[in-house]
């Protein structure tokens, strides 16, 4: 679109430079003429006074429809096997617990979603039980789905991880912290040959809840797979780290989205086996936090 210049933010640069090498640097080059070219043929403008937003792998840019005014955002992402699952889950739920999908162009990834207020993200409640209790019920809504042909399986995910543990293990110095991988990857093993069939979010965090005019609070960024509902509890403990807190945000989860207990805290264990292989894999040293997680987790109701 002549005239409209989009100008690229210095971290998301960097981000897609650190995680994706050369075709982040290439995403990175082709953003303003893909820009362009969505506006264009989405009849969209840029919003004045409205700078863009980003996270790690989108660039999100607030803009208006020409022909009625409607506010919305255009989402330009690097295409791969998490982001091409979005706007099939989003398709499903149709603004159920989730931002809803206005358009979508499947060669590129590119989204255009209803816009809800970026200015209040779940992350700002004081009230930590309160926000957990939110994205327990967000989770309650997306889960209730059956998960669409074609998403990412967690039977597929977590037969992979357990593949790759006996590899990883052997790079983990600390032997207490070794014994607790392995217990998770024993977690797993019990519950693989039963993954579920649900619609999962999987990145549930506070910051990806916004607020909205049409409901309290809506789930955005989506990392979409078929799985158990036990897989999502993660996210919620991990958020605004509180040791004294993990059980009862455990519990109330399981409560709200009526999980049978021992299972979820299975595949709960699997999420940090997951972190766990991407930081061995990284070199990164394992997080104490997370570890702390897991190692709570272990015995609870047992």
């Amino acid at each position: 679109m002549p005239g409209v210049t989009i100008e690229i933010p210095r971290e998301l640069a960097a981000a897609q430079a650190e995680y994706n090498g050369e075709s982040g640097r290439a995403f990175i080059a082709a953003l303003p003429d893909l820009a362009a070219r969505f506006l264009s043929r989405w009849d969209l403008e840029p919003e004045a006074g409205r700078n863009p937003m980003h996270g790690v792998s989108a660039l999100v840019l607030p803009v208006v429809r020409r022909g009625d005014g409607t506010p919305a955002v255009l989402k330009l992402q690097l295409l791969d096997e998490e982001s091409a699952g979005e706007p099939v889950a989003l398709r499903v739920w149709d603004g159920d617990g989730a931002v809803r999908l206005l358009d979508h162009d499947a060669p590129t990834g590119t989204l255009l979603l209803e816009r809800l207020d970026e200015t209040r993200m779940l992350s700002h409640e004081p009230d930590t039980r309160r926000a957990v209790l939110t994205i327990a019920e967000l989770l309650a809504r997306l889960t209730s789905f059956p998960a669409p042909p074609g998403l990412r399986r967690l039977g597929d995910i977590a037969r992979a991880m357990l593949d790759a543990t006996p590899r990883a293990l052997d790079r983990v110095p600390d032997p207490r912290a070794r014994r607790l991988v392995a217990d998770c990857a024993a977690a797993v093993r019990e519950v693989v040959d039963e993954p579920g069939d649900r619609l999962l979010h999987w990145d549930l965090h506070d910051e990806n809840v916004l607020a909205s005019g049409r409901a309290p609070w809506l789930a955005i960024d989506p990392k979409p797979l078929a799985g158990d509902p036990g897989f999502e509890l993660w996210p919620a403990l991990d958020n605004r780290f509180d040791p004294a807190e993990i059980l009862w945000r455990f519990d109330a989860m399981t409560d709200v989205l009526a999980l049978d207990r021992a299972r979820a805290r299975a595949w709960t264990l699997g999420r940090l086996l997951q972190n766990a292989l991407w930081d061995i894999e990284d070199g990164r040293p394992l997080d104490p936090a997370q570890l702390e997680i897991a190692d709570r987790l272990r015995t609870h109701g047992v």
